[in-house]
This record gives C-alpha cells, structure tokens and sequence, in this order.
C-alpha cells in the first residue's frame, strides 16, 4: 500500500500536485525498507536514487544523508582507530566539522576516551623517561584535570610510583653506604631499605655484604698492624681476603 502524504499539508515549499509528488510507490517502500534494514546492519554505501521530488525526494534525500554522514564517521572513526592504536600519534583525535547536537557528542564522548585512554600511556613514558635519565623524583598523577584516576588506571599508576619510591629509596641507601663507608670511614654501615624483595634485596644484601666485608678486613688489617707497632708480632690477618688486599694480608703476615 502507498504511503500518501496529507496534501493538505505540504512540505518544504513542495505543492502536492494532485498528490502523486507526495507518493511513494509500493515499490519505492520496499525499497526504502531495504535501504534501511541495509543501513540497520552497518552497510553505509547503501543509496537511494535520487528520481522523484516533492516528499519523497526529500525523503530519498534525507536518507541518503543519514548513510552519508554515517560512513563518514566511520572512516573518521577508522582513521583515528590507526593513528592512534596503531602509529602511537597519541595526541591525534577525531575530527568532524560537520558533526552536530548528538552526533558532536557522539566525537567528543570518542575524544575524551581516546584521553583517558592516552594519558597514562603519555604519565608513564614521562615518568619512565626521568627514571632513565636518574630523576628519581618523578611521579605518576592520580588524577586527571582534576578527576581521580580509578579501577587499573588507578592500580597501575601507583604499581608506578611504588617503584620510584623503592628505586629512590635504594639509591640513597646505597648512596649513604658508600659515602660513610668509602669517603667518611665510618665501618660498619649497612643499607636498610624496606619492603625489598626479589632482585632488590638481591642488590641491598650485596651491596651489604661488600660493606661488611669491607669493614672487617680493614679493622683485621687495622688491629695487626697496630699490635705490629706495638711489638707484638704475634697476630696475624684471618679474614678471607682476594686480590691486592690478599696480597697485602700476605705481607703482613709474614712480616
């Protein structure tokens, strides 16, 4: 069955002509119907010919828009998926000049995931990139443009800031040893970093049993050549030793 316009009410300037301008045809419905089923399961190049005028052109016309703006997004949306996911062009968005009311929405609600998404990529390259440089001072933000980050955002930054807190602790214990150790003298230093684990306390027991080892053998060192002085020539070096200060225990014990 046509769908008959009301001529009484014309439309667009459009006069009814008797009525048959404002008709579409049993054929031009089923048409219609299976542009728009088309359209429903995502086919964009689906058109209609552009033959009559009155209503049904302009319904033909506004059909054919609504697909046009349609397969625009999507390449839109096709292209921003690739400059993005794929080439790493982080700072790149969506871009619709003719995007309007819903469909502007529609961009910015893409635009403001594509942020969510990139920030932290962008927080983690900076902070990773001052740790490799030996700014330990750095941190990863917890918020963005004032909104909390939450759910793995949220865990992963602070799995971040966990380890520059425990990277900077490290260093300034090793950084204390070796200064009172080395430059100040005082034996017995040992670094106390907490909550180390795996390679970390890995590197904090070495870094510890240097400094004992040390300490040890130049207090042994220290304690014969100061009996030596005293004439007593009796005591001998017993710490385990290598290398130069091996050969330096070898002396004086035969001293």
């Amino acid at each position: 069955m046509a769908v008959t316009m009301n001529p009484k009410a014309p439309r667009n300037g459009h006069k009814p002509n008797d009525g048959l301008e404002s008709e579409l045809s049993a054929a031009e419905q089923r048409r219609l119907l299976a542009a728009l089923r088309s359209a429903i399961k995502g086919d964009f190049t689906v058109r209609l010919p552009a033959e009559r005028a009155g209503i049904a052109g302009d319904i033909t016309e506004a059909f054919n828009d609504l697909v046009t703006q349609n397969q625009r997004m999507m390449r839109e949306f096709q292209r921003i998926s690739t400059v993005v996911g794929r080439d790493g062009r982080i700072g790149q968005r969506a871009v619709f000049p003719a995007a309007a009311g819903s469909w502007a929405t529609y961009i910015e609600s893409v635009n403001d995931l594509i942020t969510d998404l990139t920030h932290p990529v962008a927080e983690t390259s900076r902070v990773l990139g001052s740790v490799a440089k030996g700014d330990l001072t750095q941190q990863m933000a917890l918020e963005i443009d004032g909104r909390p980050l939450k759910g793995d955002f949220l865990r992963a930054s602070k799995t971040i800031n966990a380890m520059v807190d425990q990277l900077s602790a490290f260093s300034s214990e090793v950084t204390r040893v070796a200064r009172e150790v080395g430059s100040e003298g005082k034996l017995g230093g040992q670094a106390q970093v907490r909550g180390v684990a795996g390679t970390w306390k890995d590197l904090t027991d070495s870094v510890n049993s240097m400094a004992g080892t040390l300490t040890n053998q130049i207090r042994n060192i220290a304690d014969v050549t100061t009996a030596v002085a005293n004439g007593d020539l009796s005591k001998k070096i017993t710490v385990e030793a290598r290398g130069e200060i091996l050969q330096l225990k070898d002396t004086i014990n035969v001293m």
